[in-house]
């Protein structure tokens, strides 16, 4: 009898989902995003200033820099199948998609360094093991990847993914970003000792590190003062990477070093063309493959899906936490239909698929900040003497339209033009190895597990003072070291034969997260160290509230935890009005989705 009753509330409460507001109901969250996009959608083309036409011009650099350096990887590692205009074609193409149709337009797009891996890997597969024609199998990867997305959307994905998500998962996936980044740079070099004479790659090495290390010091500009004027010190800081960068394309040219041989990007010279030798034209016969392979390219597509889906998320999350001050109503099935459709597209066409790119969502909406007219917060401060008062402080926000997005990738896209090839054949890539070490530092000074580390090798007497509860730092010594050799094993996993199946391990440490961390180290370790990545809060204070819960209900009482049943109930009382308002996941002004990611490693990423 009992084992009835518990099958029909399970039966009842899973049919409950897919009711009116459940959280299964198809198209729920995408129909509320097309409300939300029809009310924004005009308000985002009345804003342009010279803020936004510096933002534009910054994000060009900082996510077509990046994208030429796996152009030169791709070309290499995919038997040239993909090169400097497939990417750049692809990050142009899909990034004026977005700017034009996408709920969250301060989101950017680009082709990824775990996608670069996740490709390379393919392609050894097709050529050394299953024998099958690279560019049709991708396509159809691709195409499987593209209905995926739109079924995850369809399904209200968001609601019952990300809201389990910790940093934990977050932090590994940024510091695996970083390692990629440091690997590439060797590779880079590597090549160029196999390629060229010994001059050649000596000057290749003094051309990364230099690239390096002028970026990096321009990077710390804003704090020279009181040298320069302020605005001169912000422009070297913003355009820290694009001027090293500059500098060293043009060394090669100057003196002695004119006649040297250098190792420049692959591009065509002749009119819009692929870089495969033989290929004339941008799609890929997808429907000549056999169906066997049709089938079996499914599964790359699940991996692309997973991996795509996570880091589009993230990336729509944190260019929207509540630091930035958003106000206009946000969403992500709608982006979630977009990405997959522009991932189906891009698989026809033949070119790398582009998605949400990590560090430079975050520099997008940093580069908008402004002071907000007339808008002020009051916050109670010391002053010298030890005494309360209240003061006003200027509220910043950012300028929340579609032309930075629009400008910067349509100014990419214009670069598939030969005259425009030509210029990015100029590059030597040994300054994008610079370029990648740059990257790497970068993503990997503002995550939490470099500062972590540190504590490791800081005397506990010159440590900060831990929470109750917590008893020592070697449990949290244990929690990074754990967080660093998860990330080595996952690097690991990319230069082996399973490499294409790496998103899926990220993925499997989010249950392994909330179902095992907590038997291995206390719930005050964890909600020191951890929280929910989408949310406010930590598991372990749900795991309190239902354990409270439990103990009232046992003693009669009427307290009890919320559950995704109170949400729905909520919405069908007209909870669901408000998220309209806000945005589901609350990317509104009154967003507490982020993870204030910009302590923890994730938003402040590309700084």
């Amino acid at each position: 009898m009992a084992t009835s009753q518990k099958k029909s509330t399970w039966i009842s409460k899973t049919a409950g989902r897919f009711r009116k507001d459940g959280t299964l109901r198809p198209f729920r969250l995408i129909d509320q995003d097309c409300r939300n996009w029809l009310r924004r959608y005009p308000s985002d083309w009345t804003v342009f200033n010279q803020i936004v036409l510096a933002s534009a011009v910054y994000v060009f650099f900082t996510n077509l820099l990046p994208g030429l350096t796996f152009a030169g990887d791709l070309y290499v590692q995919t038997g040239k199948h993909w090169g400097t205009i497939e990417v750049v074609f692809s990050t142009g193409l899909c990034g004026v998609i977005f700017s034009l149709f996408s709920i969250q337009p301060l989101t950017i797009l680009g082709v990824t360094g775990p996608f670069s891996v996740l490709a390379e890997n393919i392609y050894s597969l097709c050529e050394t093991s299953l024998h099958v024609d690279f560019l049709s199998f991708m396509a159809w990867a691709l195409i499987h990847s593209g209905w995926m997305h739109i079924l995850l959307a369809i399904f209200n994905a968001h609601e019952w993914t990300m809201l389990y998500v910790t940093e934990f998962s977050c932090e590994i996936f940024s510091l695996l970003n970083s390692i990629i980044y440091f690997h590439k740079a060797v590779q880079e070099l590597q090549r160029a000792q196999t390629e060229l004479p010994t001059a050649s790659f000596l000057y290749a090495i003094i051309g990364a590190i230099g690239t390096f290390v002028l970026a990096l010091f321009l990077s710390y500009a804003e704090s020279w003062e009181p040298l320069f004027h302020r605005y001169i010190r912000m422009g070297l800081r913003e355009y820290a990477a694009a001027i090293s960068i500059i500098f060293f394309i043009g060394m090669p040219h100057v003196g002695v070093l004119e006649g040297i041989p250098k190792g420049t990007l692959p591009v065509s010279s002749k009119a819009f063309q692929p870089s495969l030798p033989g290929r004339t034209h941008f799609y890929v016969k997808f429907w000549e493959l056999p169906g066997p392979w049709i089938a079996a390219a499914m599964v790359p597509g699940a991996i692309i899906t997973v991996l795509f889906f996570f880091d589009h998320e993230i990336s729509s999350i944190i260019c929207t936490i509540k630091r930035f001050g958003t106000r206009k109503p946000t969403g992500y099935a709608l982006d979630i239909v977009l990405l997959g459709l522009t991932t189906a597209l891009c698989g026809i066409l033949g070119i790398p698929p582009a998605n949400g790119l990590l560090p430079q969502a975050p520099l997008h909406s940093e580069s908008l900040m402004h002071t907000a007219k007339d808008e002020h917060v009051e916050k109670t401060v010391l002053d010298k003497y030890g005494l309360e008062r209240t003061v006003h402080e200027p509220v910043q926000r950012v300028y929340e339209q579609r032309w930075s997005s629009f400008l910067h990738a349509g100014a990419i896209l214009a670069f598939i033009a030969p005259p425009l090839q030509l210029v990015l054949g100029l590059t030597p890539t040994s300054v994008l190895a610079g370029l990648f070490i740059f990257m790497g530092q970068q993503s990997l000074a503002s995550n939490p597990i470099l500062k972590r580390t540190f504590h490791m090798l800081t005397p506990p007497s010159e440590l900060l003072e831990l929470p109750a509860g917590v008893k020592s730092y070697w449990a949290i010594h244990a929690y990074t070291l754990f967080e660093i050799i998860m990330t080595v094993v996952i690097f690991i996993v990319t230069l082996t034969v399973a490499g294409p199946a790496f998103p899926v391990i990220i993925i499997a440490l989010v249950p392994f997260r909330l179902l095992a961390m907590n038997r291995i180290w206390s719930k005050e370790t964890l909600r020191h160290v951890d929280r929910w990545a989408c949310r406010e809060g930590t598991p372990e204070d749900e795991e309190d509230q239902r354990q409270a819960s439990v103990a009232s209900e046992g003693a009669g009482g009427v307290m009890r935890t919320r559950t995704v049943d109170d949400v729905e109930s909520d919405r069908e009382k007209g909870g669901e009005s408000e998220d309209v308002e806000k945005g589901i996941g609350g990317g509104g002004s009154g967003s507490s989705s982020g993870i204030e990611v910009e302590e923890h490693g994730v938003a402040r990423a590309g700084r």
